[in-house]
């Protein structure tokens, strides 16, 4: 059997491109990491499978090839970056781009949609990949979602006090890690309303540090009607993703809103809607904890990690650079751990955390 070597690959909600690690494991060491981004056209078909699309079965089918050949790029740089090849290698974890997104969808059950081809990533690599990683979670009668709190307890948790794990992807999700049990739920928007509304406004794909955020001013009527979204008061287990937090969103709730309002200051409030719902759950939930460690790619907005530590004085906010795995990293590199899960038939799932009915074993693998 090869070492114990994995890579893990991630492509978010925010549709940035692809992050990849090749990583080893117990005790956890990341050997390389290799970035590459959507080429406009993919980012574009991609956002637009989000939505209702004419002959989105054939799109969707297309995108996920293309989306494969990408990542057999991620896979090749991060061979050639930590001098391997692909026999040094047991398995990739593929989550694909999630574009459906409904774990309690009706009479039938819930649902979810990765866009992936891993036939295709495992003929073009060389490689062992395990892919659908929420399927299972979901038959179970879970979320499906999160499912990176139990790669944060492996990586963050404490023996002496509760620690906070806090991705701002697209889509902002915590993980409180007490030291004897973990909860995790996705809080709302991180990323997606502000990048669409960046891009709308500036033509830049993200709002860099959250300067622009940061030259505006919130506009409470608007924080308030944002606020009212009944999601953020649900209760967990709870996930949830662009299907809810869109465009559409976002223009129902400012027309309702009598007065204009400058972008920079939609900008300005959309960070504090983040701020406000991540902070609020941690007071809700973990007001005891002594710190909330950050990842993702929102970790790099320094305003608003400003805003968030301003709101929870009782917190000391760090980023994951601080505990020894940078921001960008954490999430493939859960799921280079969920592929290693699958392998020894380990649980990647909580059950607590996406309610599902015990634990299970996640992902199918599409051998070499």
């Amino acid at each position: 059997m090869p070492a114990d070597l994995y890579i893990g690959l991630m492509s978010g909600t925010s549709l940035d491109g692809v992050d990849g690690v090749l990583a080893r494991f117990a005790p956890l060491a990341v050997v390389a990491h290799a970035h590459r981004p959507f080429a406009p056209a993919l980012r574009a078909e991609l956002l637009a499978l989000n939505g209702r699309v004419d002959d989105e079965l054939a799109r969707g089918a297309r995108a996920a090839s293309a989306l494969a050949l990408l990542y057999a790029d991620v896979v090749g740089a991060l061979l050639a970056a930590g001098g391997r090849k692909p026999s040094d290698v047991r398995a990739v974890g593929a989550h694909g781009q999630t574009v459906r997104h409904c774990p309690l969808a009706g009479d039938s059950g819930g649902y979810t949609v990765q866009l992936n081809n891993p036939a295709l990533l495992a003929e073009r690599t060389g490689i062992d990949v395990v892919a659908d990683f929420r399927s299972r979670d979901i038959a179970a009668g879970g979320q499906g979602a999160p499912l990176v709190p139990a790669f944060h307890r492996a990586l963050f948790a404490r023996s002496d006090a509760t620690v906070v794990a806090l991705n701002l992807g697209g889509i902002a999700n915590l993980s409180v890690l007490e030291s004897a049990r973990t909860s995790g739920w996705d809080c709302g928007p991180a990323n997606v309303l502000s990048d669409l509304w960046c891009e709308r406004h500036l033509g830049q794909p993200f709002d860099a540090a959250g300067r622009w955020a940061a030259s505006g001013k919130v506009v409470a009527p608007l924080l308030a009607a944002l606020l009212a979204e009944p999601y953020f008061t649900l209760a967990p287990p709870k996930s949830t993703g662009r299907d809810l937090f869109n465009a559409a969103w976002l223009e129902a709730r400012l027309a309702s809103h009598a007065a204009q309002v400058a972008p920079a200051d939609v900008q300005a409030t959309l960070a504090e809607l983040t701020a406000r719902t991540v902070a609020g759950d941690v007071q809700r939930h973990a007001p005891r904890a002594d710190e909330l460690i950050v990842c993702g790619g929102g970790a790099c907005n320094t305003h608003l990690l400003a805003r968030i530590a301003a709101l929870l004085p009782a917190q000391t906010v760090v980023t994951s650079d601080a505990r020894g795995l940078p921001p960008t990293q954490v999430e493939a590199t859960a799921f280079a751990w969920l592929a290693r899960q699958f392998v020894l038939r380990e649980p990647g799932n909580l059950s607590q955390v996406t309610g599902a009915s015990g634990p299970r074993v996640l992902g199918a693998m599409y051998p070499a």
